[in-house]
């Protein structure tokens, strides 16, 4: 797949991370390009959280770079503002742009200082190592807990041309998003405003990264960032602009089931579908209260078709209904019928259970058009032994 096009990728080891391996990612545009964003809605937000929304409110929604760090989330500590202003200022000397088009942002240890020259003395390395081809370079510096870097592409043929869309995303721990993601970057060549930019990729991400849950909690760094440059020189009308929404939900889509898959410590990605519920909210508040179930993600871990904890679950989303209307399915066999048991071969079940993707079918008898579907992962020890021993 080929990238956007008027794109430079970089990474570099920084000595930030305690491993020497890339902790220091790139991402510039040959020209000034529209940018959106979202943020975390955490009460704890990160430096690099509060600078990337001012340089955004400062620009009107135009940027240049990207830079962002692995190790240390700069978060909670006396030097946070310092450090990330540093070092966009030091980006933005190397790149011959104002420091208000470098968009910054970290993940890592909470409550660590980050040495302020760190980034900046790695700032002439990073610079000379930029290039068209090293998108998934960035996608490996920007990664902690992760088992694999998370890449997805995407083109839109529209009526003057294709444009394209190229997004990378880590996280595997401390994924709830709540308006935003973890760290997600998505560069395209479509021509198009700031205020349409933003309402693409919020549309996106509300069928995306909002259905997506590996432990129930919001990171204080969250950032996603839409980066479109116009390098293709094609403009959209409103109709394209749908399209291109479309196929961009697709780019988060597939991020999004990828955390999921390597959530910290899971074997099994869990994909939930509500349907007839009242309405879209609905269906999504019944999906996220059964994915955020450590009882549900246990049982799945364990093969154990427990079907109840499915409904019990489901019955404190705050949503009205009769449990006398819920059917259940899990890999595709009915285990509940109007609320109670459904007849099925348990070791059957249980082998189909097994799978490293499974699936959560919860129905609502009736005409709802509500309907969602969200991803999350299994609950294991293994997440237990990586967060306990996180900081160490």
């Amino acid at each position: 797949m080929k990238l956007p096009s008027g794109y430079l990728y970089s990474s570099t080891y920084a000595g930030i991370r305690k491993d020497k391996r890339d902790d220091l990612g790139l991402i510039v545009s040959r020209h000034p390009a529209s940018a959106a964003a979202a943020f975390t809605t955490n009460r704890v937000q990160a430096a690099p959280v509060r600078v990337a929304r001012a340089h955004l409110e400062a620009t009107r929604g135009r940027a240049q770079a990207i830079l962002a760090n692995a190790g240390n989330a700069n978060c909670a500590t006396k030097n946070g503002m310092r450090v990330a202003l540093a070092s966009c200022r030091a980006a933005g000397k190397a790149l011959k742009i104002p420091a208000a088009r470098v968009l910054p942002a970290s993940t890592g240890v909470i409550g660590v200082e980050l040495d302020e020259d760190r980034i900046p003395k790695a700032m002439p390395k990073l610079v000379a190592g930029l290039g068209e081809n090293r998108f998934e370079d960035v996608a490996r510096a920007i990664m902690t807990t992760d088992r694999i870097p998370k890449v997805a592409f995407a083109e839109a043929p529209l009526r003057h041309g294709t444009v394209r869309i190229a997004g990378m995303a880590k996280g595997a721990g401390m994924i709830h998003p709540n308006l935003a993601t973890t760290l997600c970057f998505l560069t395209s060549d479509v021509a198009m405003s700031p205020t349409a930019l933003r309402r693409s990729l919020l549309f996106a991400v509300d069928r995306s990264f909002h259905r997506l849950s590996v432990d129930g909690d919001t990171s204080t760094n969250d950032t996603i960032i839409l980066l479109a440059n116009g390098a293709s020189g094609v403009k959209t009308n409103e109709k394209e602009r749908l399209v291109f929404q479309e196929i961009l939900s697709w780019v988060l889509q597939d991020l999004a089931e990828m955390i999921a898959r390597d959530g910290e410590g899971a074997r099994k990605k869990i994909t939930i579908h509500v349907r007839g519920a009242t309405s879209d909210e609905d269906a999504a508040r019944i999906a996220r209260s059964i994915a955020n179930s450590p009882l549900v993600k246990t049982a799945i871990a364990g093969s154990d078709p427990n079907w109840g904890r499915i409904l019990s679950a489901a019955g404190v989303a705050g949503v009205p209904f009769d449990p006398r209307d819920v059917d259940i399915w899990l890999q595709g066999v009915p285990v509940c019928r109007r609320g109670v048991a459904a007849e099925f071969c348990e070791r059957d079940l249980k082998h189909l259970l097994d799978s490293p993707d499974c699936v959560i079918r919860f129905v609502l008898r009736g005409k709802g058009p509500g309907r969602a579907c969200f991803w999350t992962c299994d609950l294991t020890e293994e997440y237990i032994k990586i967060n306990a021993s996180y900081r160490t």
